[in-house]
């Protein structure tokens, strides 16, 4: 087994990445109580929990997007994580139907993460100022596509062709049909600006010198971090699990 050398490694990402873990199972555990049991099904709806839903996402996003400068192999990697975001596609459309996931948050890193290898040459050649402000605009101006418009995050300016949304398979992209469900959705096309934010991010704290503040550590919160991908396959599971000791039924 390879020894992590933590005197090199910038632990403190590690352990961002193990909050927004902490944040995402609390946060699953508690759709599971209210939203699938029914106990209360207007949680979800609530400013502060979307607000929190939105916190957990882009935190995962963005720190893919900055761990793509330690990957050896993104493109073995991003295959990886595209094939447990299908494994989590088939296991909820057979076990749940009706929360079946559809290229959710991991097909997502999985597919930016290969796009953004694929035009790291191109973005390595712009300034990561301009870099990081340009992606945080295209997130803004297309946050609004998978509900059919342009405009500047809830801000509506024009709507787009219902042409776009006609086709079942492209919904990946961001051009959901009328049918499409999905309990979690991350479509390419507004949220790979996340990652690639995440990527130019990483190369303003480089060009300042700060790369070694991220040497820190948390405790738990770090492992946590390291094994992010095998605690997002289990967890859900473990959840429903300790749901129906709780309640005494799927």
């Amino acid at each position: 087994m390879k020894k992590v050398d933590f005197e090199k490694r910038y632990n403190l990402i590690d352990t961002l990445r193990g909050f927004a873990l902490v944040n995402m199972i609390v946060f699953h555990f508690c759709y599971d109580i209210f939203m699938i049991y029914g106990l209360n099904t207007k949680w979800a709806s609530a400013p502060l929990v979307i607000a929190w839903e939105r916190f957990i996402c882009i935190s995962f996003i963005l720190i893919s997007g900055v761990c793509l400068h330690f990957s050896n192999h993104p493109y073995r990697r991003g295959i990886i994580i595209n094939l447990c975001g299908f494994l989590i596609t088939v296991v909820t459309f057979f076990a749940m139907p009706e929360q079946a996931v559809w290229f959710g948050v991991l097909n997502l890193i999985g597919t930016s993460m290969l796009i953004t290898a694929a035009l790291r040459g191109l973005f390595d050649k712009i300034n990561p100022f301009l870099g990081s402000v340009l992606s945080l605009l295209c997130f803004a101006v297309f946050y609004g596509v998978p509900e059919r418009y342009i405009g500047f995050f809830n801000i509506k300016l024009f709507d787009l062709p219902d042409f776009f949304y006609q086709f079942k398979y492209v919904a990946f992209i961001g051009f959901p049909d009328s049918g499409f469900r999905s309990s979690d959705y991350f479509p390419v096309i507004t949220w790979i600006f996340v990652y690639i934010l995440g990527y130019f991010l990483w190369r303003i704290i480089k060009q300042y010198g700060k790369e070694n503040i991220f040497r820190q550590r948390v405790y738990f919160l770090d492992f946590l971090g390291r094994h992010s991908l095998l605690i997002y396959l289990l967890h859900q599971p473990l959840l429903m699990g300790i749901c129906f000791l709780i309640f005494g039924h799927f």
